[in-house]
């Protein structure tokens, strides 16, 4: 299948005209029919409702369109990972994060030490889907990455099972948040009422939705709950959480500037709270230099958090 057909039937799908839509994806409108035609021919059923003004897309098109999107992002991202392992020299550690850890975990407490031993980093703060991550591990396309753990994220298993290795760099709590109104939080976790809870929670791509879900998992017998929203960044949570639209659930560290403002409050009681590690992995085989180098000194940090936390 030539990746130009799932571009030309995006186009089409966006202007629903073949005129325009070859126009877009500048060529002419018999090249560009031939185009939609030798997809159809390779999927095996038409896509598209000709008999329609404008054009829609047959039951089989309806299906196919979200999926030509994924193989789209996913043939970019491949370019991108190709072109990242061909420009990194072999002393350029290349990170790997969720954006509420880097905002939270790694200018506080990595970047002091890559300044310190003046490594080349690449960091690639991302919103890739969680397993991403481990296949970006795995093959080499990154070095590190930095990661919440939980015991419910069973994505991380072939980590550990694999020949990666972990520092559990810190510990955060997972706290159920809601705005503060004028007359206290706006939402409360807790049986009485007659609506359901409304609640911010995570996409499938995030790694701390299967912490949610299980989580309320454990208190089946708490207050209904009605997810209004799914979002794979916590970032994007914290702020429907902020507008009011619902509560959720954010690592202590990145809304304790507005629980300490009086802007957010923990609601519901112990048992929604979960205990989340921050965790670096790398693959042992792994021998770069430089990044022995950053483990070692990680590894001094840990241990020193470690023995003053002890003492």
């Amino acid at each position: 299948m030539d990746i130009a057909w799932l571009r030309d039937f995006e186009a089409l799908v966006a202007q629903k005209n073949f005129s325009r839509a070859a126009e877009d994806r500048n060529v002419s409108q018999p090249a560009f029919s031939r185009r939609i035609r030798a997809l159809e021919e390779e999927v095996g059923v038409k896509l598209i409702n000709r008999q329609t003004l404008p054009l829609s897309l047959t039951p089989a098109g309806e299906v196919f369109l979200p999926q030509a999107r994924i193989m789209l992002r996913t043939y970019q991202e491949t370019l991108e990972r190709c072109q990242i392992i061909d420009a990194a020299g072999e002393n350029v550690i290349r990170f790997a994060t969720s954006q509420s850890l880097y905002m939270t975990h790694y200018k506080t407490h990595i970047a002091p030490l890559v300044e310190k031993g003046g490594l080349d980093i690449d960091l690639n703060s991302t919103s890739w889907a969680a397993d991403q991550f481990v296949s970006a591990l795995q093959q080499r396309y990154c070095d590190v990455i930095l990661t919440y753990w939980h015991p419910s994220m069973d994505f991380l298993a072939p980590l550990e099972m694999g020949k990666c290795e972990y520092l559990t760099l810190s510990r955060d709590d997972f706290l159920p948040v809601s705005r503060v109104g004028a007359d206290g939080p706006m939402h409360q976790l807790r049986k009485g009422g007659n609506k359901p809870v409304s609640l911010l929670s995570y996409g499938t791509a995030s790694a701390l939705r299967s912490v949610v879900d299980n989580t309320l998992r454990q208190n089946i017998d708490g207050p209904k709950i009605l997810v209004v929203n799914r979002n794979a960044l916590a970032i994007s949570v914290k702020a429907m959480i902020m507008e009011g639209f619902g509560l959720g659930w954010l690592p202590r560290e990145l809304c304790k500037e507005e629980l300490q403002a009086g802007q957010m409050q923990v609601v519901g009681t112990d048992a929604y709270i979960e205990k989340l590690e921050v965790r670096l992995y790398r693959d042992k085989d792994n021998r770069k230099p430089t990044l022995n180098t950053l483990w070692d000194d990680m590894k001094l940090l840990v241990e020193a958090q470690t023995d003053s936390a002890s003492g």
